[in-house]
């Protein structure tokens, strides 16, 4: 689903893969997430971390009564407050959306797909 945003300049279509890398980037600069997961963890792999490239697999962007909501799949470090990073990952998710994108986001979903224990 592209995001369409109307500028006093004209129209600015930003695409799947922008969105999700700016989320990617927004989610992994928090202390205790190893990475992105796929939402399809089964079918891709429950372990696999994905790489910049693949952060669309671990990003789902749907419109619902007029706002954006943003799930987010990731894998967090073993011994860490899940609360803490979910809350921490849906601050920075929403700012940078807003900051680089112009995006105001509803809701953030954070779903823990795995828990590492191993370095």
């Amino acid at each position: 689903m592209a995001i369409n945003i109307q500028t006093k300049n004209g129209l600015v279509a930003l695409s799947n893969e922008v969105i999700a890398s700016v989320v990617g980037g927004a989610t992994i600069a928090n202390p205790g997430v190893v990475g992105m997961a796929s939402k399809a963890a089964f079918r891709d792999g429950i372990d696999q971390i994905l790489n910049r490239e693949n952060y669309k697999r671990g990003v789902v962007v749907t419109e619902q009564d007029g706002g954006l909501t943003v799930a987010v799949y990731i894998v967090v470090r073993a011994g860490m407050n899940l609360a803490d990073i979910s809350a921490s990952v849906q601050k920075k998710v929403k700012y940078h959306l807003n900051k680089y994108l112009g995006i105001h986001v509803s809701v953030v979903n954070v779903i823990v797909q795995g828990i590492q224990t191993k370095d």
